[in-house]
């Protein structure tokens, strides 16, 4: 028997090389087909990822503003008509409100009403006779600006003093920026805030004392305003930062990985960028996101107060020692959904620098 010498195209497929590798073409003889690529599905997993995470974002946004409505029906000592309505509502105010919230109805009408409010803007601060919603937007551009700013500098200085800590550990460096970090954790803010309006403000004259100014009518008085308030909040943070970055840093050096790139004859700074840094920055980035909530929802309650800007934290402040419960139930289900909007922005980013979180 001869051997056939018919090319396998012949046979009524081949192989075939795409952009993406060597894939199997299927098609008439003699004709080049058509490869079978994974491109259109490159992106698929990104896009399951997301929509899984948008389904539990709506259930736990549910859950949480059924628990925090529970929390404040919870209260002791009062009939949350007469919370709600104020220390110093007549009995008329009190019946109103009542029948407004539904307080005289079952329990699920009463968070129905409550939601309906609270989503189409319509919650009143009865102490005060002012829309929460209305005043939560008017104090949002200083509390983003110190979100923003703060964010920033905490996340910069933090990497960078976390990586020479892990670079040069043992040393003299790393010894004097962990000295530095465990005083700037055990910093409280609002006596690091009073100390720089001290010298900053008042004795030296360098900085305005607090207040805030719109980025659109001034930027530069902006800019002076913002930077004690962003020195301040990002203390912390930043010897938070600095050493949990260190700790990765340094495990992740020892990992097999690692010293395979070494061995590959690549650059110790390519090494310590591509791949040990990044590879240690996802705790990072979960803290970052939420912390960058966390002040965003009004947490930054302390640093807004002492330099008095005037954002969602300082209104909450006030309402609390005012004991009016409407505001403070809005800012509390603003920061728990800032914190979950947060979290699920970081799971997709920390899917994207991971790959092993696309696996499962």
């Amino acid at each position: 028997m001869e051997a056939s010498s018919a090319p396998i195209s012949s046979l009524g497929g081949g192989l075939s090389a795409g952009p993406d590798g060597p894939g199997v073409s299927i098609g008439a003889a003699g004709s080049p087909g058509r490869p079978i690529s994974a491109a259109p599905g490159r992106h698929a997993w990104l896009v399951r990822f997301i929509a899984r995470r948008l389904a539990s974002l709506v259930a736990v946004l549910f859950a949480i503003t059924v628990l925090t409505f529970l929390i404040f029906q919870a209260i002791p000592d009062g009939d949350p008509a007469l919370r709600m309505a104020g220390r110093l509502a007549s009995p008329q105010q009190v019946q109103q409100v009542r029948v407004q919230w539904g307080f005289d109805k079952p329990i699920y009408v009463q968070y129905l009403k409550t939601m309906e409010k609270v989503l189409d803007g319509s919650v009143i601060s009865y102490s005060q006779q002012i829309n929460v919603e209305q005043e939560i937007v008017r104090d949002l551009p200083p509390t983003i600006s110190l979100a923003i700013g703060a964010g920033i500098i905490w996340l910069a200085f933090g990497v960078l003093f976390g990586l020479l800590s892990a670079v040069y550990a043992g040393r003299f460096l790393d010894r004097a920026l962990s000295v530095i970090a465990l005083t700037g954790i055990s910093m409280p803010v609002f006596f690091l805030g009073a100390i720089m309006l001290y010298w900053l403000g008042y004795k030296w004259g360098l900085l305005p004392l607090g207040g805030y100014v719109p980025l659109t009518s001034d930027p530069w008085g902006w800019f002076t305003h913002m930077l004690m308030p962003w020195i301040a909040l990002s203390i912390v943070s930043i010897g938070v930062y600095s050493r949990v970055l260190r700790a990765n840093v340094l495990d992740v050096m020892g990992e097999d990985y690692v010293r395979t790139a070494r061995a590959k004859g690549l650059s110790e700074r390519r090494v310590l960028i591509r791949h040990v840094l990044r590879n240690s920055l996802m705790g990072i980035v979960t803290l970052w996101g939420l912390d960058f909530a966390w002040v965003i929802g009004g947490g930054a309650i302390l640093v807004e107060s002492v330099f008095n800007l005037g954002g969602v934290g300082q209104y909450a402040a006030q309402s609390i020692g005012r004991l009016d419960v409407p505001p403070v139930m809005v800012i509390t289900m603003l920061v728990a959904c800032a914190v979950v909007v947060l979290s699920a922005i970081v799971d997709v980013v920390y899917a994207l620098l991971d790959p092993r979180v696309r696996l499962s």
